[in-house]
């Protein structure tokens, strides 16, 4: 793919828009569903638990969080215009238990320790503040909460060709630094990889991801 159309596919998988953007929140849905899956799983859901996700793309998994519980509710927040209205689209008969807010990236507009378990997967790239951000994260999730942060380790992202737009990487240790120098006291590491997809093609490639599952 030519400079131009990989800078264009950054620029959507960072914040999809319109048409191109539906299209790219679809294929990032299929893309990203094994990492989503095991993030979903790492958060042990449990009945009457409130989840947040930060980045939720067209959220076509919504229905898996609600069915791992009884009486679950499910907040979803997003930088995108376009991915916000997806995913009321795509989860209408869940509007008693899902809610999508639209938000401009930085601060949570949530009370304090409102949130049991919170989420997101492949969105640390693009936080301009990373510690500040997981400071917002911190307030927003209740004492005894748990925080999955999900990522492509920086040795299989360096090598897909729009992550040089905008993109910041991380490996494992430089990302369990940064939550270190956060208000979160505790995490725990679990290194995963996986066969995928490729963004930019048919081709299958081998997706080496870190879940970090943090506590206060």
């Amino acid at each position: 793919m030519e400079k131009e159309n990989l800078k264009i596919l950054a620029q959507h998988l960072a914040n999809p828009q319109g048409e191109k953007g539906i299209e790219v929140g679809e294929m990032m849905h299929a893309t990203n569903i094994g990492m989503t899956l095991e993030s979903i799983k790492t958060l042990l859901i449990e009945d009457d638990e409130t989840v947040l996700e930060i980045g939720h793309g067209n959220a076509a998994h919504v229905k898996s969080i609600l069915s791992k519980a009884q009486n679950v509710k499910y907040t979803g927040i997003d930088i995108s215009e376009t991915m916000h209205n997806e995913a009321k689209r795509l989860n209408k008969e869940c509007k008693n238990q899902a809610e999508f807010v639209l938000y401009e990236g930085e601060k949570l507009p949530f009370e304090d320790r409102t949130f049991d378990k919170i989420f997101t997967v492949n969105t640390v790239y693009f936080w301009k503040e990373p510690i500040e951000y997981l400071n917002e994260i911190y307030r927003v999730l209740k004492d005894n909460g748990t925080f999955v942060l999900t990522f492509g380790q920086r040795d299989f992202m360096e090598k897909l060709p729009f992550t040089q737009y905008d993109f910041t990487l991380y490996n494992t240790d430089e990302m369990e630094e940064t939550v270190s120098k956060s208000h979160f006291k505790r995490m725990k590491i679990s290194e995963k990889e996986e066969e995928v997809k490729s963004k930019t093609g048919n081709e299958t490639i081998t997706r080496n991801y870190t879940v970090l599952t943090i506590k206060k």
